[in-house]
């Protein structure tokens, strides 16, 4: 380069740069969020690739935030209650529903301006800490806010009256279990459901394909391919199917900060205040939204 300095960059300098640890450099290559080549077994990063792709997501440090453009997509996981309010209040946001992980990976290279999740937290007992150590571990750095949507009662959707009598993720050995994609939060959920009873997944009966969605769980149930699948209590209740509750999990939106104050989700955020909103929580039924709105994370 005219300049003297060499076109390429090592990963030790690309955390210098970004000023991340090289742990997330590495994981923004296994996401695709930064150009790389691979060059005799080594990542190479050319320089001037890096440091347009830094422009396109700079944070200036004066009130305003990212220069790139996200579309008006909410991902993330998929929620009854935030799918109808999205529709309810009018704020013309698409929905991507891939998964609780997925969510945040697509946050993580703006392709969405909010997601829904319901990570449980590693390190911690089961109940105790919701989604804010994934949102530090995948969003590092990032200017993200993490506000409470609801808290939600999350078990087995088994048939109609229970007849096997399943009471607990342990009677589900070598059951039929319809299971979710490893991007979806049940999945992560279930892993440790398992675990806590010194289980795994190949103990129990996994049906090949997994759900997509909850009401995917469902279906499975009612027609009889599953004999249970993890899935939140107003799911069963809209089919009319049977509901062990095992967890109460806190459902969170992980919003991109600027977009918070943008039209289309102070509506979502107005809406969730109203009357209406409780009232539908209530008939869905296993929601409690009394801390709806409440920030548990604000991003630096």
């Amino acid at each position: 380069m005219s300049d003297g300095r060499h076109p390429y960059l090592t990963t030790k300098e690309v955390a210098d740069l970004l000023r991340l640890k090289e742990r997330k450099v590495y994981d923004l290559v296994a996401e695709g969020g930064i150009p790389c080549v691979r060059a005799t077994g080594k990542l190479l990063f050319p320089r001037d690739l890096v440091e347009a792709w830094l422009a396109r997501n700079l944070e200036f440090r004066d009130g305003t935030e990212s220069l790139a453009v996200r579309p008006p997509i909410v991902g993330g996981s998929s929620d009854p209650l935030l799918d109808w309010a999205l529709r309810e209040a009018e704020t013309g946001l698409a929905v991507a529903f891939g998964g609780s992980l997925d969510g945040l990976r697509r946050m993580a290279r703006a392709e969405t301006i909010l997601a829904g999740s319901h990570l449980a937290d590693e390190g911690v007992a089961i109940g105790q800490s919701w989604n804010i150590g994934h949102v530090r571990r995948q969003l590092a750095g990032q200017p993200v806010v993490v506000i409470e949507w609801a808290r939600r009662s999350q078990g087995l959707i088994v048939a109609a009256d229970n007849p096997l009598g399943l009471k607990s993720v342990d009677m589900l050995r070598r059951r039929k279990v319809i299971g979710r994609q490893r991007e979806a939060g049940a999945f992560v959920l279930f892993e440790r459901l398992l675990a806590d009873k010194e289980m795994k997944l190949a103990d129990v009966a996994l049906i090949e394909a997994p759900a997509r969605t909850e009401a995917d769980v469902a279906a499975a149930v009612a027609d009889g391919r599953a004999d249970a699948g993890l899935a939140i209590e107003a799911v069963a209740r809209q089919y009319r199917l049977g509901f062990v509750p095992l967890v109460e999990e806190r459902y969170d939106l992980v919003i991109w900060r600027r977009d918070a104050f943008e039209p289309a989700v102070q509506k979502l955020l107005t809406f969730g205040r109203s009357e209406e909103f409780r009232k539908r929580a209530a008939q869905l039924g296993g929601y409690d939204v009394s801390g709806f709105g409440t920030v548990h994370y604000n991003g630096p």
